[in-house]
């Protein structure tokens, strides 16, 4: 089922998100993240985005979107998409700047710091603790997601300047 996408401005994205057990419910949900998501060309999905408060989120990074063939090999033992419920990054390295979009903020996009490897632990589908270390672009999407889920917005990463005018032009798009 399509869901809606909650867009910039609502106060359903600053909400932090409460941890949860995997329930078939809540499954289900995911399962609609992932068809909302891909309908809507992106990444990574958080419940926030679909004005649930739950700690889930969807990511499925395409192969592409990596820079460099080290990265996507690293990157091929954890197995997409990723259905994480109450993920936490638990230790990061290294550093990135790239530029990010968000399907909540449709059309505008700018250049964010991250961490370069991540790694996260959360449940996966059937409630199994699992921990994935994961660099590059997908490191940004796990990075991105679980932001969603503490109510941060990449454009809160941003300089008051950058911030600004991605913010201007959404304003314009809308």
């Amino acid at each position: 089922m399509i869901l809606e996408i909650e867009k910039y401005g609502s106060g359903k994205l600053r909400i932090p998100a409460r941890k949860v057990a995997v329930t078939p419910e809540l499954v289900a949900l995911a399962e609609s993240m992932l068809e909302t998501m891909y309908k809507a060309k992106g990444v990574g999905l958080a419940a926030e985005q679909v004005g649930r408060d739950e700690a889930l989120c969807v990511i499925d990074v395409p192969e592409s979107c990596e820079d460099d063939e080290a990265t996507k090999a690293f990157n091929a033992q954890t197995v997409q998409p990723l259905v994480m419920f109450n993920p936490e990054i638990v230790s990061s390295c290294g550093e990135q700047t790239g530029r990010e979009g968000c399907l909540s903020l449709p059309n505008v996009g700018g250049d964010v710091t991250r961490p370069a490897e991540v790694t996260v632990q959360y449940l996966d589908m059937k409630g199994v603790p699992q921990i994935s270390t994961v660099r590059g672009f997908l490191a940004r999407a796990v990075c991105h997601e679980t932001d969603h889920l503490k109510g941060v917005l990449y454009v809160d990463h941003m300089d008051e300047k950058a911030r600004d005018k991605v913010l201007k032009k959404l304003k314009r798009h809308k």
